[in-house]
C-alpha cells in the first residue's frame, strides 16, 4: 500500500497515533477541527488539509479517530465528509462506535465504492504513545492483511472477523470489562479504607491474589491513591462505551445484569463529575458517600 495516508481526528488518542505513523515514515495528510492539533502534526512534517473531503481527495486510505458515533457518521458521510472525496478507496475507523453504527457507515461507504475497515483500539493514551495498543480489525481478510504493517505501528493487531462491526463488538466487550474493573475496584478500596486499611497495601494484596485487574494494578495506585486522576480517558467516553455495549447486547438478545449496574454507576459519574472528568475519578462518588478519601497513609 501507499505510504501516503490520511488521518482525521487528532485528539488524545489520534494525535499520538498519527505521530507514530509520521515517525514510521508515513506521509500524512491530516485534518482536525482544532487548528492547534493540526499544527502539532504539521510541525513534524504532515500536510494539512482544509476538510475531511480534502483529505479523502488527496489519498486513497483514510484513518479516523473520533470521539462519538454521531461525529464518526458526520465525518464519514456528511456534507464535506470523507465519502465526498475523489480519491479515497479505504476508510479505517479507529473509533468506538458500536457494531450497528459501523455496519450502517460501512454500507453507505460501500455504495460509493469505498471499503470500510472496522478497527477500534484499546490501551489508552499511554498505549497510543508507546505503540502498545490492542488493534481489533474487521474487514475483508486480504485488505486487512495488506493494512497490517501500518496498523502494527499502533500495537498488536488482532484480526477478529470479516464483517463490519465485529471489531466494535470486540472493543465494547473489552471496555465493559475495563469499566467494571474500575467501578468494582473503587468500591472495594473505599470499603477497605473506611474499615481502616491502607489502599496501597490493599492493592499489593489484591495484585498478588485472585482479585487483580487493570484498575488494581494500574489505575488505583497511579491515579487514585496519588490523587492525580489523569489516566487520560474521559468519564463521558467510558459511559458511552458501556451504554453502547448494553444496547448492542440487548439487540443481540443477551442479558447483562451486572453490566446494567455498572452502567448505572457510570451514568451517575457522568452526571455528577462531568463528562470531561478523568474516568478514575469515579472513586469520588463512593468516597463522598462513605466519608473517606482513598490516599496513602
Amino acid at each position: 500500500m501507499s505510504k501516503q495516508v490520511g488521518f482525521i481526528g487528532l485528539g488524545r488518542m489520534g494525535e499520538p497515533m498519527a505521530l507514530r505513523l509520521v515517525a514510521a515514515g508515513y506521509e500524512l495528510v491530516v485534518y482536525d477541527v482544532r487548528p492547534e492539533s493540526v499544527a502539532a502534526l504539521t510541525a513534524k512534517g504532515a500536510l494539512a488539509a482544509a476538510s475531511s473531503a480534502a483529505v479523502a481527495s488527496a489519498v486513497d486510505t483514510v484513518l479516523l479517530s473520533l470521539p462519538t458515533p454521531p461525529i464518526v457518521r458526520e465525518v464519514a458521510l456528511g456534507a464535506g465528509g470523507v465519502a465526498s472525496g475523489s480519491k479515497v478507496k479505504t476508510v479505517i475507523d479507529l473509533s468506538t462506535t458500536g457494531a450497528s453504527a459501523a455496519r450502517e457507515i460501512a454500507a453507505a461507504l460501500a455504495a460509493k465504492g469505498i471499503t470500510a475497515v472496522d478497527s477500534p483500539v484499546s490501551g489508552g493514551v499511554a498505549g497510543a504513545v508507546a505503540g502498545t495498543l490492542a488493534v481489533m480489525v474487521a474487514g475483508p481478510r486480504a485488505l486487512c492483511t495488506e493494512l497490517e504493517p501500518m496498523l502494527a505501528v499502533f500495537g498488536k493487531v488482532f484480526f477478529v472477523g470479516e464483517r463490519p462491526g465485529m471489531g466494535q463488538t470486540m472493543k465494547l466487550a473489552n471496555n465493559l470489562l475495563s469499566a467494571t474493573a474500575m467501578a468494582a475496584t473503587a468500591e472495594a478500596v473505599v470499603f477497605g479504607v473506611k474499615s481502616g486499611l491502607d489502599p496501597s497495601v490493599m492493592c499489593d494484596v489484591i495484585n498478588a491474589g485472585s482479585g487483580r485487574n487493570t484498575a488494581s494494578m494500574d489505575k488505583v495506585p497511579r491515579q487514585v491513591i496519588t490523587r492525580k486522576f489523569a489516566q487520560g480517558f474521559a468519564t463521558g467516553l467510558m459511559y458511552k462505551d458501556v451504554r453502547l455495549c448494553l444496547e448492542e447486547a440487548e439487540a443481540a438478545g443477551v442479558p447483562m445484569s451486572v453490566a446494567a449496574g455498572v452502567r448505572a454507576l457510570w451514568a451517575r459519574a457522568n452526571e455528577e463529575l462531568g463528562a470531561d472528568s478523568d474516568m478514575t475519578a469515579i472513586v469520588q462518588l463512593i468516597e463522598r458517600a462513605a466519608g473517606v478519601e482513598v490516599k496513602s497513609k
